[in-house]
């Protein structure tokens, strides 16, 4: 399995093998458990490397989050949950006054998107600047960009919330 790289089946095979053992289970029954487990592990794996890349700042998912308390309509929270908006390639805007859970709902609505196996991306906008403008010297400027635009949800949070650094505003624009 080694071989074959195939690091979860591997990790149970000696479990399963002696259960297969016990149980007098036929090969059909030991190949498929095996693939399960890799097929599932593989899907952890995925998943958390897109989280990873998301670079989210704390976590939040909507597990915590309660409806009730935001000033977003429960019927809207509702449609942006269901994620139709990304696959149609809509923008969202979100504004509120400092403190109201915007960007908790919108890092809960970015997990979510990573859980349904999209690629999201997430910068607060001095960070987004920073990180073009990073690499405009070297001239990858276009590399950065266009890895950015791979992700199917980007979320720039803290737009207008401080001023932006003169090295950012100008790597923005």
């Amino acid at each position: 399995m080694r071989q074959l790289k195939m690091p979860y089946a591997r990790g149970i095979a000696p479990d399963v093998f002696a259960t297969a053992r016990a149980q007098r289970w036929e090969p059909a029954e030991i190949v498929k458990a095996l693939l399960d487990e890799e097929i599932a592990g593989r899907s952890r794996s995925m998943l958390a490397a897109r989280r990873k890349a998301a670079g989210f700042p704390t976590g939040k998912t909507f597990d915590s989050w309660d409806p009730s308390l935001s000033t977003i309509p429960a019927p809207t929270q509702q449609a942006l949950r269901t994620l139709e908006w990304v696959h149609r390639r809509e923008n969202l805007v979100i504004c509120g006054p400092a403190g109201t859970g915007k960007t908790f709902f919108l890092e809960a609505l970015g997990q979510h998107a990573v859980e349904q196996g999209l690629k999201v991306a997430w910068f607060r906008l001095e960070d987004l600047g920073t990180l073009i403008r990073a690499h405009r010297p070297d001239d990858t400027v276009t590399r950065t960009v266009a890895r950015v635009l791979r992700a199917d949800l980007i979320v720039v949070d803290d737009i207008g919330l401080l001023p932006v650094a003169d090295e950012a505003a100008e790597g923005l624009y």
